[in-house]
């Protein structure tokens, strides 16, 4: 399976995308995953670059992931605005839209409701798969408060708060949780990350939590 991560730094700190082909993987799946991510661009910026046009028309990818800035995040309109100019790239590719629901700032957890209803508008809209990595960080939040999803900045993600969005990548897309998970990522010979399984069961707990809540809501 090829995916294309079309964002910012939410979707390139701690290399997210390589944690989902780790653990998809350990899984027995293949995920070749394949990034055109800028530090604090938008997605009105990246749908005007020609690289965006060129590999989702002839990278052979069948999901496209659109994320959009998210601190500050600047509205509904915007990000459909902009994923309606994408989308017409990825339906002629014959490729999915997947919109990646981000998360709110540490100490503003009043505004993931914003962004829920925007990614879920683009969802209803456009036909998108939703990949509700904010609702995930906020069951994570309310259930284990202990754990610290965020970088220093309270903005980006620490490596716990990448390997939950990389889970509820992997539940989106799969329906399901992974059945194998041994904690680490690793590249080649070298591990990259280690994470403890009490708190990797935590993470995979509210990542299928917030992928069912989801679904309820666009049912």
């Amino acid at each position: 399976m090829r995916m294309l991560f079309i964002g910012n730094s939410h979707t390139f700190m701690n290399d997210m995308p390589y944690m989902l082909s780790a653990i998809a993987a350990q899984n027995n799946r293949r995920t070749d995953c394949t990034i055109l991510a800028h530090g604090g661009m938008s997605l009105a910026w990246h749908s005007s670059q020609p690289e965006v046009r060129f590999n989702i028309t002839y990278g052979g990818y069948d999901y496209v992931v659109l994320q959009q800035l998210a601190h500050p995040f600047p509205g509904a309109e915007s990000i459909l605005v902009a994923a309606r100019e994408i989308n017409n790239y990825i339906t002629r590719a014959g490729s999915k839209l997947v919109a990646f629901m981000t998360w709110s700032e540490q100490n503003r957890p009043e505004h993931q409701q914003e962004m829920t209803d925007a990614y879920l508008r683009l969802a209803r809209e456009l036909g998108a798969l939703v990949v509700p990595a904010g609702l995930a960080w906020q069951e994570m939040r309310n259930r284990h408060p202990e754990v610290d999803l965020y970088f220093y900045d309270g903005q980006h993600a620490s490596p716990i708060g990448s390997l939950l969005t990389a889970l509820t990548f992997y539940r989106a897309i799969f329906d399901e949780s992974p059945k194998e998970f041994n904690g680490e990522i690793a590249c080649r010979n070298s591990v990259i990350h280690r994470f403890e399984p009490s708190v990797c069961q935590m993470l995979i707990e509210a990542a299928d939590a917030a992928c069912l809540r989801t679904k309820a809501m666009l049912a």
